[in-house]
């Protein structure tokens, strides 16, 4: 395993000059307004930016490799992109098509199968989404109970069973849906389905979850016809590569969020003035908001080197992944909860965009596994690679 004295990680002026240009495209298109206006329609999203996102900056290929029309970059750009939608509070497929699915294409699928769907995500024209958890339970792998058959018509498989909180399942073209072959258990037996957004069988309904900016569905799947990507029950563990995969993403994606927080309560200090002088000079504000400054940077560095590690030693991924997500679930939530209470009465009011932020940062903790699990997953990975003796 690295350790931290065998890195020297830095951001290149590339990468700081796409963060900057992310950035500026994010402020005009991702304003806060927008977020409040597009959280309460359907689609959750803007055509017109989305279509913008990849016709200006080509973000959605970000990570498509180049021989499939993509821009052909790794986990360090995409966790720069994440970071800043963490911060405009993006509202848009983009975590679920770019994020999820095209990593989940691109370590499974045939190269049949990556040449008809990776070109079409990456220019937009598709959108896609990855169906796995079933319940509330944080080991998404293991808890998966949809049934696949063969077809009767030897023409493909069917599909039967529920799919819950699948991120953009009713904005999405394309389902990729894991499923369990009968008789087995854990990562045995595993597989993904491609299933068409209009495949007989199929019903979508939009779950009322709190953080609205992101939306979430529930798959219902009845005897459904789907096509196999990959090789039929030997994807689980790649399917676990692609969540630890996403699990960076996102955690890139938090500290975004959390360091917005950290800046807005920092300007409200500056700004707030009470008996005669901003709160920000009291000594027990500053405590708070040093604290809040260490406790973000240090999921900043969690979440840096997991993306750099991914692109680097892949035999690390799951101890990396868990580490940040786990560091950066607990720091987004912290950040929100301290940014409402510096910001004293007006922090728990629904003008105060706060609330906003902080519905993310909750939806987030859960997503792909809480913090108590993955503590508990980076455990059990450090004394099996100790062989026991941690």
């Amino acid at each position: 395993m690295n350790t931290v004295t065998d890195i020297q990680f830095q951001f290149t002026d590339e990468h700081q000059q796409f963060r900057e240009s992310l950035r500026r495209f994010l402020k005009d298109t991702s304003a806060v307004t927008s977020v409040r206006s597009l959280m309460e329609t359907e689609s959750g999203y803007d055509q017109q930016v989305w279509q913008r996102l990849n016709g200006e900056l080509g973000l959605q290929g970000l990570i498509v490799p180049e021989q499939y029309g993509g821009s052909g970059f790794g986990m360090m750009e995409m966790g720069i992109a994440m970071e800043e939608m963490g911060r405009a509070l993006y509202c848009g497929p983009f975590f679920s098509s770019s994020v999820m699915a095209v990593t989940a294409i691109d370590l499974i699928a045939s190269e049949d199968q990556k040449l008809r769907w990776l070109p079409q995500i990456a220019s937009g024209d598709m959108i896609a989404a990855l169906a796995v958890a079933e319940s509330s339970d944080s080991d998404l792998l293991t808890s998966v109970q949809t049934c696949v058959a063969a077809a009767d018509d030897d023409e493909g498989y069917r599909l039967t069973g529920n799919k819950r909180f699948v991120v953009s399942g009713c904005q999405a073209d394309l389902l990729l849906v894991v499923a369990r072959l009968p008789g087995t258990s854990g990562l045995a037996g595993l597989s993904v389905f491609a299933v068409s957004a209009d495949a007989p069988g199929l019903s979508r309904r939009g779950l009322s979850v709190m953080d609205r900016t992101r939306k979430q569905a529930e798959l219902q799947l009845d005897q459904t016809p789907a096509e196999l990507i990959g090789h039929y029950g030997q994807a689980g563990r790649k399917l676990q590569m692609v969540l630890d995969l996403a699990a960076i993403a996102l955690a890139n994606e938090m500290v975004g969020g959390a360091e917005k927080l950290l800046q807005d309560t920092l300007d409200y200090t500056r700004l707030r003035v009470q008996f005669g002088r901003t709160i920000g000079s009291f000594q027990a504000i500053k405590h708070r908001c040093t604290d809040l400054l260490l406790a973000v940077e240090l999921a900043k560095s969690a979440a840096y080197f997991a993306a750099e590690s991914a692109g680097r030693d892949m035999g690390t991924l799951a101890v990396d992944a868990s580490i940040a997500k786990a560091q950066a679930s607990e720091v987004y939530l912290l950040a929100a909860l301290e940014t409402i209470q510096l910001h004293g009465g007006i922090g728990f009011t629904w003008e105060n965009d706060t609330h906003l932020w902080f519905k993310r940062a909750k939806s987030s903790e859960v997503l792909l596994g809480d913090p108590v699990w993955h503590r508990a997953r980076l455990v059990k990975e450090l004394v099996s690679e100790s062989g026991g003796q941690l």
